[in-house]
């Protein structure tokens, strides 16, 4: 499946809309952390295409069709920029520079290649499955820890604690 991206920032809910239809297509429902894990992954993806390239781009998702395929869900960023992705490393004040640090943290792999005169970047996410998880239904417990531990992987660097009122302390007497 896939998709093809105007250099619109407009493209980025467009293009959640699109994978969250083809999740729910799959039956992997919006409630599902990697349902929440993926949805996040195409923004930043798609963020970086749009805001870094300036070109269109063409968003694909491979998603597991059933118990016989396997069970790993596929990202694929494909764009006509020939420039490398570069992870930032952004500063406190910063309001972006940390989706790659964010793709990194969040997904199982993730790697990018030079694809004709652009490139393709990738990401992949385990999904959950197999025998180990149909002998026992934790309600899906396993997989938002996996999702919290990916979360807890991303570094985030503190903003300091801007003062409240104004920059006025009070006190409670």
């Amino acid at each position: 499946m896939q998709l093809e991206i105007r250099p619109d920032p407009a493209e980025v809910g467009r293009a959640r809309r699109w994978a969250r239809s083809r999740l729910a297509g799959s039956g992997i429902g919006d409630e599902e952390p990697l349902a929440e894990t993926l949805i996040l992954l195409v923004s930043e993806l798609v963020t970086n295409a749009v805001v870094h390239t300036g070109c269109p781009a063409v968003l694909r998702l491979s998603l597991p069709g059933g118990a016989a395929e396997p069970s790993t869900v596929r990202l694929e960023v494909a764009d006509t920029s020939g420039r490398a992705p570069v992870p930032r490393c952004a500063g406190n004040e910063a309001t972006g520079g940390r989706g790659l640090a964010l793709v990194d943290g969040l997904a199982d792999r993730w790697g990018w290649s030079v694809e004709g005169a652009g490139k393709r970047i990738w990401c992949e996410l385990d999904r959950c499955t197999g025998a180990g998880a149909a002998e026992v239904d934790d309600g899906g417990a396993a997989e938002r820890r996996a999702v919290e531990e990916r979360r807890a992987a991303v570094p985030v660097e503190p903003r300091p604690a801007e003062p409240a009122y104004g920059g006025l302390a009070y006190e409670a007497v």
